[in-house]
């Protein structure tokens, strides 16, 4: 078996397991609400080597996994999410290699990351330690609606997690907070001869994502806007009687989310009311606060340690997305965000990610465990 090893010597993870993980784990195709075949793979695959897994049912068809070591409770979770993005292209789905690249959907977001966590976790337990306050889930459902997370955080506690969200390696102490909106126009469905100017659904729709995008850019230029979908009733040659869009909105963790709220909720109002003909609606579909953690605690030192024996260093950053980390935090859970690749490779459809860091990751996970455990084993 081919290992790695820590700075001081000890064996940790085992690359060769990990890349055939990585690449059978990348070859099942499992977009949110599709993931019941990589996770009774990796059931079986945790099995195989021995691990404590657990099945937690999220709905009638999916499951979460859990793998919790002997203890009385538990400290820290490493929380992975094993679903991805519908394939942009589905011949573009499995594993490829370009040298040290891996390419595939879920490379970088974050089926690397659920790999590198996985990969920590058996070589923890075969190193011995089986006793621990430590936690494994892999989730499904997080690239919709985050239900995975929350069936997760609904049955078990834990005061910190470890998110493998693709950091690029870097810690990320905070996160941005997020919102969803929906903006909905109805009109009256009439012939297309019969259209005139301020009486037409999609009309409206796009005067009220022109005056959005004007005040987003001009009064808020700290957030990140993204207009995702935008789509009418149709039906032929008529004036269509409704239109919809969607908007995703990143902010910074240190700005007020409410406050955003009610400044589009009169941007949206006051554009509605130059024509009342058309009824206009915003209504938020999620609304979750980004958080700054305190750089101190049992999970911050032990993360902190691994990375200064490391070659990165120790340098916290900031997650700008959107993530279940925002779910836990409203949860109480401290969440920190680490793993390997990068966003910008992410739901992209040449999604990669470098072998090289997704060892990184699991060496990292691994020596977080150690020192983890050997806390506990220090305690009076």
């Amino acid at each position: 078996m081919t290992r790695s090893t820590t700075k001081k010597g000890e064996a940790s993870v085992n690359r060769s397991r990990l890349r055939r993980l990585f690449r059978n784990l990348l070859d099942i195709y499992s977009p949110s609400g599709k993931e019941e075949q990589a996770v009774d793979y990796l059931y079986r695959y945790l099995k195989r080597y021995g691990l404590p897994v657990v099945r937690q049912a999220v709905d009638d068809n999916r499951d979460n996994l859990i793998v919790k070591l002997e203890s009385t409770q538990t400290e820290l979770a490493f929380v992975g999410h094993i679903d991805t993005v519908s394939a942009y292209e589905l011949q573009d789905v499995g594993y490829r290699e370009q040298g040290d690249w891996i390419k595939g959907l879920g490379a970088a977001d974050m089926k690397g990351g659920c790999a590198a966590m996985i990969e920590a976790f058996i070589s923890l337990v075969e190193s011995g330690r089986r006793a621990g306050p430590l936690l494994l889930a892999l989730v499904v459902g997080e690239e919709e609606n985050g239900d995975g997370s929350r069936s997760l955080i609904g049955e078990y506690r834990f005061p910190w997690a470890m998110i493998g969200e693709p950091t690029d390696m870097m810690p990320c102490l905070s996160h941005y907070g997020y919102i969803e909106l929906q903006l909905t126009t109805r009109g009256r469905r009439l012939h297309a001869s019969m259209a005139k100017r301020g009486q037409n659904s999609v009309d409206k729709m796009l005067r009220i994502l022109l005056r959005l995008s004007r005040y987003l850019e001009e009064e808020r230029a700290e957030l990140v806007y993204n207009i995702r979908d935008l789509f009418s009733s149709g039906g032929g040659f008529v004036v269509p009687d409704g239109c919809e869009a969607r908007v995703d909105i990143h902010v910074p963790p240190d700005m007020e989310i409410g406050e955003i709220c009610s400044e589009i909720e009169r941007t949206v109002a006051e554009e509605s009311e130059t024509d009342c003909a058309i009824e206009a609606e915003a209504h938020f579909v999620t609304r979750e606060s980004g958080y700054v953690l305190a750089a101190k605690g049992r999970v911050v030192e032990a993360l902190k340690t691994a990375f200064m024996n490391g070659a990165r260093g120790w340098k916290p950053s900031v997650f700008p997305s959107h993530s279940d980390a925002n779910q836990f935090y409203l949860a109480g859970v401290m969440p920190i965000v680490v793993g390997c690749g990068r966003l910008q490779e992410s739901h992209a459809p040449e999604e990669a990610v470098r072998f090289s860091e997704v060892v990184e990751a699991a060496e990292l996970y691994y020596q977080v465990a150690v020192q983890m455990l050997s806390d506990v084993d220090a305690l009076p």
